[in-house]
């Protein structure tokens, strides 16, 4: 078991009288990657936004790189070194790629300076033609391409992808995907939520399976590849 960077321990998260996550145990490791499954509606955005502060858990505890963060704030959850890709994207309409990315600069942990300006363009060299567009002049793909470097610029321990390729043309999917891998391999740890169980199986080290606001898998690609019941069963494939 790698060292935990995120553990949660116990999550109950409501929406209003809502009670969406029961007891949720979730962690992840320095440097893994973790894939988080389930159909919609089983509670993934729900407990990316629980760890992040948005929303705050009723029952539970969350330590981020060994402390407690348990109802914190979003912004001081992410000064821990936590970067966010919403579902949606969430760009801006009034800044344009350069100022996305240069607004969202700083060092990570232990002054790490590791993803510069010039380093993003060269992984989105798409973005580097597009540096005067504003965001909503952007097509979907280059969206997500801007708020994934956004994210990179603030150097982060740990790149939660929420909905990562959704609702994009095949060759940007790819091209996400090229890039999250390229990611995966500097050592950022990552949780990514995604449609394409098949990608997330060769990609992620580790799957967690949501079903109902509880856990109801955990474990290596290994474990799914042999027995591909549980993700007929608990996803649909």
């Amino acid at each position: 078991m790698t060292t935990p960077f995120l553990e949660a321990t116990g999550i109950h998260s409501f929406y209003g009288p809502s009670h969406v996550l029961h007891g949720v145990d979730f962690r992840v490791g320095i440097g893994e990657t973790v894939a988080l499954m389930g159909r919609n509606g089983m509670g993934k955005s729900t407990l990316l936004k629980s760890l992040l502060g948005i929303v705050r858990p009723k029952r539970g505890e969350i330590k981020i790189a060994g402390q407690t963060m348990t109802g914190r704030p979003p912004h001081v959850v992410t000064r821990l070194g936590i970067a966010y890709v919403p579902e949606g994207r969430g760009i801006f309409h009034t800044l344009n790629t350069k100022e996305h990315l240069l607004m969202a600069a700083r060092s990570g942990s232990g002054g790490r300076m590791d993803w510069t300006y010039e380093r993003v363009l060269d992984t989105f060299p798409r973005l580097a033609e597009r540096l005067d567009n504003m965001g909503n002049h952007l097509s979907g793909g280059e969206q997500q391409m801007l708020s994934i470097g956004r994210a990179l610029m603030t150097n982060p321990d740990l790149l939660i992808l929420d909905e990562a390729t959704e609702g994009l043309a095949p060759l940007i999917r790819r091209e996400i995907w090229r890039v999250v891998r390229a990611i995966k391999e500097t050592g950022i740890a990552t949780i990514i939520v995604d449609k394409n169980a098949h990608v997330l199986l060769d990609l992620a080290d580790r799957h967690v399976i949501l079903v109902k606001g509880q856990v109801v898998h955990d474990g290596g690609p290994e474990t799914l590849k042999a027995d591909p019941e549980i993700l007929r069963r608990h996803i649909g494939l």
